[in-house]
């Protein structure tokens, strides 16, 4: 599936800054650790696990492209999740950039670099399994991964971003099923990708019984509701509002290597 281009959607309430919409921004799973600061919550706690459910791949994509077995590098991603999720890591957080997807990777390769041996002799984080990691899934992913030319940095980096696009398409999914809609959205998804003026619509029209304008209004409202999702996913991961823009760019930089 080639990778969609998000952009050119006015920001949803949630992702505004100023007045009510930045109180709602200050509630992303993020900006909740970082607030916790040196008083880590039990709601802060569960924001971060929540976030490296959804983001562990792109760590375990990052530690194979640096040469780790697999059994390593289930180990050491899993010892890793349960070090981060101790409450002195929630104070290393701030000092961090403002990006959890930069807090991240530093943070693992600090942990690397200084606490693997000791890591190592602690089966899977001391016995801990707090991400649900399906290793031989991660595997299948990893070998359609792009040729060993790509650093571990650059496919940490493009992983991310698609990672955040297939959250997104998942939640996209979730409120076409819970408006039971479940059929427009599989017959359509494939149009969140495709170049505007390349949709059939004439064709799909005649395939799908449905008139060509009821057709580009529905997939002209599934993608700018795909593009809003995007930006909020992204809104999760950043501390401020005004980091959005920079974080699209640099997404959609990374998926063009």
């Amino acid at each position: 599936m080639s990778t969609p281009t998000p952009a050119a959607s006015p920001p949803s309430a949630a992702t505004q800054g100023g007045g009510g919409g930045r109180a709602r921004f200050a509630t992303t799973r993020w900006t909740m650790v970082l607030a916790a600061g040196k008083r880590s919550s039990p709601l802060a706690v569960r924001a971060l696990e929540e976030l490296c459910r959804d983001y562990w791949y792109p760590l375990y994509v990052y530690v194979r492209r640096r040469g780790y077995a697999k059994e390593d590098a289930e180990d050491l991603t899993q010892a890793f999740f349960a070090r981060l999720l101790e409450k002195d890591y929630l104070r290393t957080a701030a000092r961090e950039k403002g990006r959890f997807r930069t807090f991240l990777l530093v943070a693992f390769q600090r942990f690397v670099a200084n606490e693997w041996d000791r890591a190592r002799a602690q089966k899977r984080g001391g016995g801990q399994r707090l991400v649900p990691l399906d290793a031989d899934y991660a595997e299948r992913r990893y070998h359609a991964e792009p040729a060993d030319t790509m650093s571990a940095d650059r496919i940490y980096e493009r992983r991310w971003a698609l990672t955040l696009i297939e959250q997104t398409v998942g939640n996209l999914r979730k409120e076409y099923v819970t408006a039971g809609k479940t059929r427009d959205f599989d017959q359509l998804k494939v149009f969140l990708t495709a170049d505007r003026d390349t949709i059939p619509y004439v064709q799909l029209s005649e395939t799908l019984g449905q008139t060509e304008g009821t057709l580009r209004v529905a997939v002209h409202r599934m993608r700018k509701r795909f593009r809003e999702l995007f930006r909020q996913e992204i809104a999760e991961t950043v501390s401020d509002p005004n980091e959005i823009e920079a974080e699209l760019r640099h997404l959609m930089a990374a998926l063009s290597d």
